[in-house]
């Protein structure tokens, strides 16, 4: 009979740290590697957390933090590009190690070129998220320049909107947070 392996936790504790741009994973005990993002990536990501913590600061209810690490059970470990936690949550998630250990609320991935990165954040990280009860999940696609809204509906996170650059990005987890998608991405002219 053949076993296929599970990764852990405790297998990338025992990877020497990466000296290029490698970012490891795991999701359901697969493990997942990409390369740093690129600039137009890293953009989006800036631009979101920033909106995400400038309303957290008017209003005290959370912290938006980039790339922080998830560590739902020892075979789901994952970096999300953006995460957004309410206080409340953020006392009983953070443990000693320096990570998050319950789900945010909000979760937010951009998509980095290629196949195998859009499928794992469309289908194995939606699937993820919704199994450990994140609330809201945005799937930005800084190409075509647009934002897929998921919230949960009962078991299971659902597409409820797209919205393209001219639309609004709102949450009820957020009440009075609103950006315009299209200040998310690079300007055109550059």
């Amino acid at each position: 009979m053949a076993t296929s392996l599970r990764w852990t936790t405790a297998d990338l504790e025992g990877f020497p740290d990466p000296l290029d741009d490698t970012r490891y994973e795991i999701i359901d005990g697969e493990l997942y590697v990409s390369r740093q993002p690129d600039l137009g990536h890293q953009h989006v990501c800036i631009q979101v957390s920033t909106a995400l913590q400038s309303w957290s600061t008017v209003t005290g209810r959370g912290f938006a933090y980039q790339a922080p690490g998830v560590i739902f059970a020892e075979d789901d470990n994952v970096a999300p590009d953006v995460v957004w936690i309410s206080r409340e949550r953020l006392r009983t998630a953070l443990k000693e190690d320096g990570m998050l250990h319950e789900a945010p609320e909000l979760i937010v991935e951009v998509l980095s070129p290629g196949a195998a990165n859009e499928t794992r954040d469309r289908d194995a990280k939606l699937k993820l998220y919704s199994r450990r009860s994140v609330e809201e999940y945005w799937i930005v696609d800084w190409q075509n320049r647009q934002v897929e809204v998921y919230r949960r509906d009962g078991p299971a996170l659902r597409l409820v909107t797209t919205l393209d650059e001219h639309g609004h990005l709102e949450s009820p987890l957020l009440p009075g947070f609103s950006v315009l998608v299209g200040k998310l991405f690079f300007p055109e002219e550059i």
